[in-house]
C-alpha cells in the first residue's frame, strides 16, 4: 500500500495537520508502506512509524531508531527533530491516527465481520466466551479478543493484554476474516477506549456489563472511568444496537442516551429478563423472556453474576437476529471459562470445594462470595491479595468485603510489581481489621476450629494456598481470588511462573496424601 493511500484516510478525518516536512511532500504519494509500527524496535524495512506520546515515554524520541530499522516515514503529533532523513507527517492526534491508519492498512476487516464489543468492569471475559459460542452455534465462525486469549480461526494465542493496540487488533481481525470468521467477540477495556485503540473499528453491537471501582489509578475518578466506557457506544455506527445492563445505574444512563438498544436485568424492567434462576455449584437453569420469545438457558456456569453474563449473551444474540435455538445451544456449550469460578477440586476425592476466580475488585469479590456462601456446607475461606502499582483505593474495600462474607480470610500477595508486598497487605488490612481483628502471621501451632483467628497474613501466595487447603474441613469451600487465569506472578521486576489452578491442585494432592497416611 502507498503512503498516499494511507494518508487519505487521515486527511478525510481531519487528523492530518501537515502533509510533510523536509521538502519531501512530492515524494509521499508513491512511497510503499509494508507495515504499521508503533514500537521502534518492531519497525522493519518499509514500516510507517507512528510516534505515540505516552505517560512515561515519547515515541518521537525513538523515531531515529525506527528509521535505522527501516521505517520509511514517521507520523507524529509534533514537529520533527532536525535533519530527519524521511518524510515526517504531522497529525493532530497521534493515537487516532494510529487507529485509522491500521484500519486502512489491513483493509477494514471489521466491515466484513460482525464485531461485538464488550465493555464493563466485571463479566467481560465470560460474556465474550458466551457470545462467541452463540455465533458458532449459529454456524458463524467467530474469533475472540480478550483477557485470557485471542482466538484466530483454529489458532488460540495467550493474550498479552485485554485489548491490544490498534494495529494488533486490526491484524488479528484481518487474519480472522481471511480464515473465514464471520464474527468476533471482543473485550474492550477502558484503557483501550481512552487510548483510542478501538477507533476505526466498525462494531456490529456494543455490550455494557456493569461499572464498579477499578482502574482509578489511570482514570482518576469514576466519572472519567465511565466516560471511557461510554466511548464504545459513541463509536457504534448508525443502527448498531447497544446491549445494556440496566440493573447498573450507569447502564441505565446509557439506555437513556443510545438507540437502538436492548436492555437486560434481573431486578429492573428490561427487554431480556429471567425467571427466578436456581443456582448451585453445578450450574444454572432458567427461562429468559426476550423480544424473540422465551430462551431456555441451561448452563454449567454458576452464581448470580453469571446470570447477568448469560443474559448479556442472550440479548446480544437476539439483537443481532440469531436463532433462539442457536442462542440456547451456544450458552449450554460453554462449560468452563479459565479462571472464572473454576472448581479445581474433586468432591469425591477431596470432600471440599476449591474455587479459583479472577475477582480483583470489591464488587467482583462480593458477587463471588455471595454466590459461594449458600453452597458451603461448612466454612468459607477466602485467599486473596491486591496488585501492586494499581488502584490503591480498592484495597481496603476488598478487605472489608472478604471479612464480612468469609469465615476465614487469608491475606497474601497478588502481583506486587514494584511495591512492597507488606505495604499492600497493610492497606488491605485497613478493611479487614475493623471487621474481624488484625491479621495474624502464619502460625501452624495456632488453635483450629472456632478458637482460631479469622484473619491470617501469609505473603507467600503458594504457602497461603497450601495452608488454606490443608486446614479446610470436609464441606468447606476455599476461594482463591484475584489472579484467575494468569500463569505468572510479578514481583520486584521479576516475572516468574505461577498458576493458581496448578498450585491449588498440588495443595489438594498433598492434602489427600496427608489424609491417607
Amino acid at each position: 500500500m502507498t503512503l498516499g493511500d494511507l494518508l487519505s484516510v487521515l486527511d478525510r478525518s481531519g487528523v492530518l495537520a501537515r502533509p510533510a516536512a523536509n521538502g519531501q511532500g512530492s515524494a509521499l504519494g508513491g512511497l510503499r508502506v509494508e507495515s504499521i509500527a508503533y514500537d521502534s524496535r518492531a519497525a522493519a524495512d518499509g514500516a510507517l512509524f507512528v510516534a505515540l506520546r505516552g505517560a512515561r515515554f515519547n515515541g518521537v524520541d525513538f523515531a531515529r531508531q525506527a528509521i535505522e530499522n527501516g521505517a520509511v516515514a514517521v507520523v507524529a503529533g509534533e514537529d520533527p527533530p532536525a535533519d530527519v532523513p524521511v518524510p515526517w507527517i504531522r497529525v493532530n492526534d497521534d493515537r487516532l491516527a494510529l487507529a485509522l491508519l491500521a484500519a486502512r492498512f489491513y483493509g477494514d476487516p471489521g466491515r466484513s465481520m460482525r464485531v461485538v464489543g464488550i465493555t464493563g468492569t466485571n463479566g467481560k471475559t465470560t460474556t465474550s466466551y458466551l457470545v462467541q459460542s452463540v455465533f458458532e452455534a449459529a454456524g458463524i465462525p467467530c474469533g475472540l479478543i480478550g483477557t485470557v486469549q485471542y482466538r484466530v480461526g483454529s489458532d488460540a494465542r495467550e493474550a498479552a493484554r485485554t485489548t491490544p493496540e490498534a494495529p494488533d487488533v486490526q491484524r488479528m481481525l484481518r487474519e480472522m476474516a481471511d480464515a473465514g470468521c464471520g464474527a468476533c467477540a471482543m473485550e474492550v477495556s477502558s484503557h483501550a477506549l481512552a487510548l483510542k485503540r478501538a477507533d476505526g473499528l466498525e462494531f456490529a453491537a456494543g455490550v455494557f456489563t456493569n461499572l464498579t471501582i477499578d482502574h482509578l489509578d489511570f482514570h482518576g475518578d469514576m466519572d472519567r472511568y465511565f466516560a471511557a466506557k461510554r466511548r464504545l457506544f459513541e463509536l457504534l455506527p448508525h443502527g448498531a444496537p447497544s446491549i445494556l445492563n440496566v440493573d447498573d445505574r450507569r447502564g441505565a444512563a446509557l439506555a437513556a442516551q443510545f438507540v437502538p438498544r436492548l436492555t437486560y436485568a434481573l431486578d429492573t424492567p428490561a427487554d431480556v429478563m429471567p425467571a427466578a434462576p436456581p443456582s448451585s455449584l453445578t450450574g444454572l437453569s432458567f427461562d429468559a423472556r426476550t423480544p424473540a420469545g422465551t430462551v431456555r438457558v441451561r448452563s454449567s456456569l454458576a452464581g448470580r453474576f453469571n446470570v447477568f453474563n448469560l443474559l448479556a449473551a442472550t440479548a446480544t444474540g437476539v439483537a443481532l437476529g440469531l436463532p433462539v435455538s442457536a442462542i440456547e445451544a451456544g450458552l449450554e456449550r460453554v462449560t468452563l471459562v479459565p479462571g472464572r469460578f473454576q472448581v479445581v477440586s474433586s468432591e469425591a476425592d477431596d470432600g471440599l470445594c476449591v474455587i479459583v476466580d479472577y475477582a480483583h475488585t470489591d464488587d467482583a469479590l462480593r458477587n463471588l462470595l455471595n454466590a459461594v456462601r449458600p453452597m458451603a456446607a461448612g466454612r468459607l475461606t477466602t485467599v486473596f491479595g491486591c496488585g501492586g502499582d494499581r488502584d490503591r483505593k480498592k484495597r481496603p474495600l476488598m478487605g472489608t468485603v472478604a471479612a464480612r462474607l468469609s469465615d476465614t480470610v487469608v491475606l497474601t500477595s497478588d502481583n506486587p510489581r514494584s511495591e512492597d508486598p507488606e505495604r499492600i497487605l497493610d492497606e488491605i488490612e485497613q478493611g479487614t481489621a475493623p471487621e474481624i481483628g488484625r491479621a495474624r502471621t502464619l502460625d501452624r501451632a495456632a488453635p483450629a476450629g472456632p478458637a482460631a483467628p479469622r484473619a491470617w497474613r501469609i505473603p507467600d501466595r503458594r504457602e497461603a494456598i497450601d495452608w488454606a487447603v490443608a486446614q479446610a474441613a470436609p464441606g468447606d469451600v476455599v476461594v482463591i481470588a484475584g489472579k484467575g487465569h494468569e500463569k505468572y506472578q510479578v514481583s520486584g521486576g521479576e516475572v516468574r511462573p505461577f498458576d493458581d489452578v496448578v498450585v491449588a491442585r498440588e495443595a489438594l494432592a498433598r492434602r489427600r496424601l496427608g489424609r491417607a497416611s
